[in-house]
């Protein structure tokens, strides 16, 4: 794959320095022409994941994002639970700690 690369991007710069087409670049239609053929797979990328994404939506079925979105959620909600669980258990802690200070003291 990296000598056809290769191969067009030498034959493409051989091209570049042929007049004619130093000429033909120069014409607004052309270099219009040009961009939107470059422009041309980013736009079938999002039409098509626009479609898969209705398509999904009709069969109500969950999208790569929603699902990671999901993922995501449930990640931070475990990290939330486990937080608030040792924070929970650290003042029962001192409290045990107080009780028995506080009982030593007494005797």
């Amino acid at each position: 794959m990296a000598s056809l690369k290769k191969t067009l991007l030498k034959q493409g710069m051989k091209w570049m320095s042929d007049p004619r087409v130093m000429k033909l670049m120069q014409d607004e239609r052309v270099m219009k022409a040009v961009m939107t053929a470059m422009s041309m797979p980013g736009k079938v990328q999002s039409f098509t994941q626009e479609g898969a994404e209705r398509i999904a939506k009709a069969m109500a079925l969950a999208t790569e994002d929603e699902v990671k979105d999901l993922k995501r959620t449930v990640r931070r909600l475990e990290e939330e639970v486990a937080r608030l669980q040792r924070d929970s258990r650290e003042p029962r802690a001192e409290l045990r700690d107080n009780g028995e200070r506080s009982a030593t003291k007494r005797r």
